[in-house]
């Protein structure tokens, strides 16, 4: 055989147009490939990284007083604006932290909408032009009358802040709320009035990486994975400190770190029960909803789900192991769900679908409560709804009692 096939060839002055065409199209597959690639691991990414830096996205026109002395901030009109239900808004750089009523319209000024500045926690409006909206309307227990004690929860990866809230007449048992995504241990400050009517203690935690309590080494969400430890850590403080029964109330990515908690923890025989707000129950749906939403093709987003369930795809996601993806899909496991569990889902929320939540409750009716929403957006339920959630809320907590 010749060392060489191209010297058994008579040489060309010209290069086939066949060839050119295979070269175009290697080239080009792999420049497909490679962009494939990068932007599925852009997403993987994405999805485990907790934010650092805040895209202000509300627009601030205006700040007016009505002939009642009531303030109004006069807003740009956007789907995230006009949401319904109050609100927070936390301007850029940290300059306030504000609580807005629901959206009005402004008249003659249909690019506007306006809502009450209800309460000024920090900060001052003056000058602030831009800034975020949270659905956590308060920024401590104490902006609703209730007293509580900051304490430290001993975590593997340090201590980490908590509010404690003292129960009356059931102070044995303690609800642990577990915030979601992005969000901080203000998220479950909206239930702790109908906790404290029932009469529970409460426990508002922080875990790693959210930005409150310490980091681990390579700083990324673990979807519940890895989460689930912290709140193992958080019962262990509540057993240690007078509990004897503990629920566990997870708000979105925290309703994912529950249920694992549930399933996996050496404590689980202390848990009674789950509430679950706005949670994901199959990260597979919430990531395939999350890819639609942002226009990736399909085929990038089940690359982007491979790259974070499989070990080689730490070079891209920054984990240190890969997530488990087949343990957090509780409709596919449903059979295995061992606690009674109260959801609270709006069938409007865009940002983690309500399908998962009303599968679970069609596949385990012996141990599911759904309740239901309309109009509310992601953990808005409480926003929109407050008196429904309350009243399912106590309900559900009442039964658990007796």
């Amino acid at each position: 055989m010749p060392r060489n096939l191209a010297q058994t060839l008579e040489p060309r002055k010209t290069i086939p147009a066949t060839l050119i065409g295979a070269g175009a199209g290697l080239a080009a597959g792999s420049l497909l490939a490679a962009s494939v690639s990068a932007l599925a691991g852009y997403f993987a990414r994405r999805v485990v990284t907790p934010d650092e830096k805040r895209i202000f996205s509300v627009i601030v026109r205006d700040l007016v007083v009505d002939a009642h002395g009531q303030r109004w901030m006069h807003l740009q009109r956007t789907e995230e604006t006009t949401a319904a239900g109050a609100c927070s808004f936390l301007g850029e750089g940290d300059a306030c932290a504000v609580r807005l009523g629901p959206p009005q319209p402004v008249p003659g000024k249909p690019r506007l909408v306006a809502r009450a500045v209800e309460e000024i926690y920090r900060g001052s409006l003056e000058n602030v032009r831009r800034g975020n909206f949270s659905g956590a309307i308060y920024e401590h227990p104490r902006d609703i009358g209730i007293e509580a004690h900051e304490v430290k929860v001993p975590l593997e990866v340090g201590p980490a802040p908590a509010w404690l809230i003292d129960g009356t007449n059931h102070k044995d048992t303690w609800v642990i709320c577990v915030h979601g995504r992005g969000a901080r241990r203000t998220e479950s400050i909206r239930a702790l009035p109908t906790l404290q009517r029932v009469g529970v203690s409460a426990l508002l935690i922080s875990y790693r990486n959210d930005g409150l309590a310490p980091a681990t080494l390579d700083g990324r969400y673990g979807l519940g994975d890895t989460e689930w430890l912290d709140v193992q850590s958080a019962i262990g403080y509540a057993l240690e400190h007078g509990a004897r029964k503990v629920i566990l109330m997870g708000w979105s990515m925290g309703g994912a770190i529950s249920l694992q908690t549930a399933d996996r923890s050496a404590l689980a025989n202390v848990i009674d029960a789950l509430v679950l707000v706005g949670p994901v129950i199959n990260w597979v749906d919430v990531l395939s909803h999350q890819a639609r939403a942002n226009k990736i093709p399909q085929s990038v987003g089940r690359l982007a789900q491979w790259l974070l369930s499989n070990p080689a795809g730490r070079w891209f996601t920054g984990l240190a192991a890969p997530v488990n993806l087949k343990a957090l899909n509780w409709v596919d496991r449903a059979e295995e769900l061992t606690h009674r569990t109260l959801i609270m889902h709006s069938d409007d929320d865009d940002f983690v679908p309500s399908g998962p939540s009303h599968k679970l409750a069609t596949l385990r009716p012996d141990l599911v409560t759904l309740k239901s929403f309309r109009g509310a957006g992601h953990t808005r339920e409480p926003n929109v709804d407050p008196q429904g959630f309350a009243a399912a809320l106590e309900v559900f907590l009442r039964s658990r009692l007796a």
